[in-house]
């Protein structure tokens, strides 16, 4: 089985979107393009996971193929880690799955294998959940409710970065907020390894204004293109480097 690079969205968001296209659908256009869609709702503290902004975090999930949870405030941090490792293995699954179909045939799948194959299934899926290569774009919703939740955010970005350098792939990770001024989406961090660099950026990060959803998922897809033609540029110049 070869070791791609897993390419996740996490969405951090606190409420219903108000512009644009339906988050739920872009996410399943970002799942088709093999862009797993992860979404982490914040909650008020007398605010209800019935709440119809809620609702929509895990539409946007499923749709995506990704993973969401909802949480208080001072959970975000290990929330955050969590659902990204979740969606890590679901995504791995995913494809351990496919590969059985097309060695074993089209009716076998993980879930029907016997125990003690399983589980050495299980292992592989592991191991490639610490080496594979991992790119995740943080994509923070900034409109006016989020205020009083960004300390939270940061900190809990830096926390990821810890957790995940444990690995022995390589990472790489970007942070853009919606809405943007002039765009839908703003870059806060280009695609870097770590986010240490976070705690510098996120004080500039001001909140206010609408909560265009779908559009900066959208635009969000796009930056996981531009991204791979940048480092293609790098590795072809590094080549002809040292060829020189």
């Amino acid at each position: 089985m070869k070791k791609g690079t897993l390419k996740q969205i996490l969405l951090i968001t606190d409420g219903c979107s108000n512009k644009g296209e339906d988050p739920a659908a872009v996410a399943a256009l970002a799942f088709q393009q093999g862009i797993t869609v992860n979404v982490i709702g914040i909650l008020e503290d007398d605010q209800r996971e019935e709440d119809a902004g809620l609702k929509e975090v895990e539409a946007i999930s499923l749709s995506g193929g990704g993973v969401s949870q909802i949480v208080y405030r001072e959970a975000l941090s290990q929330t955050v880690q969590t659902v990204t490792k979740q969606a890590m293995t679901q995504t791995l699954q995913g494809v351990v799955n496919q590969e059985l179909k097309q060695i074993l045939g089209p009716g076998q799948s993980l879930e029907e294998l016997p125990p003690e194959q399983r589980g050495e299934v299980m292992e592989v899926v592991e191991d490639l959940g610490e080496t594979c290569d991992l790119e995740v774009l943080v994509l923070v919703d900034t409109s006016a409710s989020m205020s009083n939740k960004l300390q939270a955010v940061k900190e809990s970005l830096i926390d990821l970065s810890v957790s995940l350098n444990a690995r022995i792939g390589r990472n790489r990770f970007s942070i853009f907020a919606f809405p943007g001024k002039k765009k839908n989406i703003s870059k806060v961090l280009d695609w870097s390894p770590r986010l240490e660099s976070v705690s510098s950026v996120f004080p500039k990060l001001s909140s206010g204004g609408i909560t265009p959803t779908g559009p900066a998922i959208k635009e969000a897809m796009f930056e996981f293109g531009k991204a791979g033609m940048l480092r293609s540029f790098r590795d072809e110049n590094k080549s002809n480097i040292e060829e020189a």
